[in-house]
């Protein structure tokens, strides 16, 4: 029997699978830890982990799956991994962390980035990149080098999260195209890497790990991995992608027109495209998408809202009295759309792309203390993350996207009905839902990579939908106005911010 290996290193846990290659079964599935992992923010708009976190949950994920299911570990072929996008790992020719991970919510690089692309200028950026420098990768290490430079001064290579927990597996740093797209460090122009980009911050090319294809043997497991995580020395790594790539890959998003969407700590709406197109403002991004070769170019064009789930964890933590998603899901269907003119700006979790790259923070209007109560709070903040995605859809539409049919994990703020129902009334879009997630994606994935399936086509075995969402038509108009209400704030706070 031939089992793959899925990890899923996110911000607010780790997630693993434990898949059948041949029926696409879950034979088990962990997450680790119970709650969501801390974020270190020592100041505001900062936002921090230890790698070394990340790694011991991958440990605690294994021996729970190891508790659910009783397997030899020989027949584990192959291992996958997704991890957070954007984040920053520095390492010392010992490979040992210098500092904790600057992680993708983290604002501190946006007016280095700012400055580069205009000193640079945003026409060479966005013609060779397909996205401006911005607050991604490549900035935050540039932020390293001016603030922390005997830091600096150290590093023997940079990784993304996901590069790390490969690293920790193998013993080898490496990266893939996909993976240096995300930090901005690739040139789409010459299918390389960035060097005008690099030069300009002066960062050294010595500094970038060596470049591998996202599906490939990437690695073996050492011994002494294998020992920490009970597994067989010699397993192959063959996979790893960013979280949003990777979610596409999950829900079999690989090809022009399709459409992939989560709603996690953050909100992403994923769509694929043959063309190396881009937003003027860089507000959505363009990332070279897992199945990318020259022959068939594939990018994935990301719309990310970052005060997402987070919003919906924070009202349960801070403002239901411990009440469950459940039972706030259901309150909230309670209250008639528009939430009795309530209004929530979902933008309280860093600096917004599509805001180009402010941080307006969220914002809470129209409270009226004799009409509104809790339902219309949980109402109101579903309801603005909806429409701040739909906000930014109509960025993405302006590239040519086309946004039809959008499929999605049945998990997350997708577990809500209202949600659901609200996102594809105000998009207009047919949403089917999924029982997949990332760490499932990383575990189709591995396989690929190992060659244990012929390729993409063979890897989505046991598939399927769901449920399925129309929008509904009863409720369109009333969302129309809803909507055009949050969008006046939205500009009204712009305008002042």
């Amino acid at each position: 029997m031939a089992l793959l290996l899925g990890y899923d290193v996110g911000s607010s846990s780790i997630k693993a699978t434990l898949m059948n290659a041949q029926t696409g079964k879950v034979l088990a599935a962990a997450t680790s830890p119970e709650k969501e992992l801390e974020i270190i923010a020592k100041k505001l708009g900062w936002a921090e982990q230890h790698p070394q976190t990340w790694w011991e949950h991958v440990i605690k994920t294994i021996q729970k799956i190891k508790s659910q299911a009783d397997f030899d570990a020989s027949d584990v072929k192959a291992i996958g991994i997704s991890y957070q996008m954007h984040g920053l790992v520095v390492v010392d020719k010992n490979k040992e962390v210098l500092r904790p991970s600057i992680i993708w919510c983290d604002s501190r690089a946006v007016q280095i980035g700012e400055k580069a692309a205009k000193e640079i200028g945003e026409e060479t950026c966005l013609k060779n990149s397909l996205n401006l420098p911005g607050n991604f990768t490549a900035s935050k290490l540039k932020w390293v080098k001016e603030n922390e430079p005997d830091i600096y001064s150290r590093i023997y290579k940079i990784m993304l999260p996901g590069d790390y927990i490969a690293m920790r597996m193998t013993g080898q740093i490496k990266t893939t195209p996909s993976g240096l797209s995300e930090g901005i460090m690739w040139n789409f122009q010459k299918q390389s890497l960035a060097k005008f980009l690099l030069d300009y911050y002066g960062i050294s090319e010595e500094l970038i790990a060596d470049i591998v294809p996202t599906f490939s043997v990437q690695g073996e497991l050492t011994k002494t991995a294998a020992d920490e995580l009970g597994l067989k020395a010699g397993t192959k790594i063959s996979y790893r992608a960013g979280d949003q790539p990777n979610n596409a890959l999950s829900l079999n998003v690989l090809n022009p027109g399709e459409i992939a969407a989560t709603a996690g700590t953050s909100g992403v709406v994923y769509g694929i495209t043959e063309k190396s197109d881009y937003d003027s403002k860089s507000r959505v991004n363009t990332f070279v998408h897992v199945n990318h070769s020259p022959e068939a170019p594939r990018y994935g064009v990301l719309l990310c809202l970052n005060g997402t789930g987070i919003l919906n964890s924070w009202l349960k933590h801070n403002a239901t009295g411990g009440l469950d998603y459940d039972k706030m899901n259901e309150l909230a269907g309670g209250v008639k759309v528009g939430s009795d003119g309530l209004v929530i700006l979902p933008y309280g979790n860093g600096a917004e792309r599509t805001l180009e790259n402010r941080n307006l923070g969220a914002l809470i209007h129209g409270l009226n203390f004799n009409i509104h109560k809790r339902a219309h709070l949980l109402r109101a903040a579903q309801e603005g993350i909806v429409f701040a995605l739909n906000y930014g859809l109509g960025i993405m539409r302006q590239t040519g996207v086309q946004v039809k049919t959008v499929r999605a994990g049945n998990a997350n703020m997708f577990l809500s009905p209202l949600f659901a129902e609200a996102f594809a009334t105000v998009t207009e879009s047919v949403v089917e839902l999924y029982n997949t997630d990332g760490s499932q994606g990383a575990a189709r994935g591995a396989g690929i990579g190992a060659g244990i399936y012929k390729g993409p086509e063979g890897a989505f075995i046991g598939l399927q939908p769901v449920m399925t969402i129309e929008p509904n038509e009863n409720l369109t108009s009333a969302y129309q106005q809803v909507y055009k209400t949050w969008e006046d704030v939205l500009r009204h706070e712009l305008k002042r911010s």
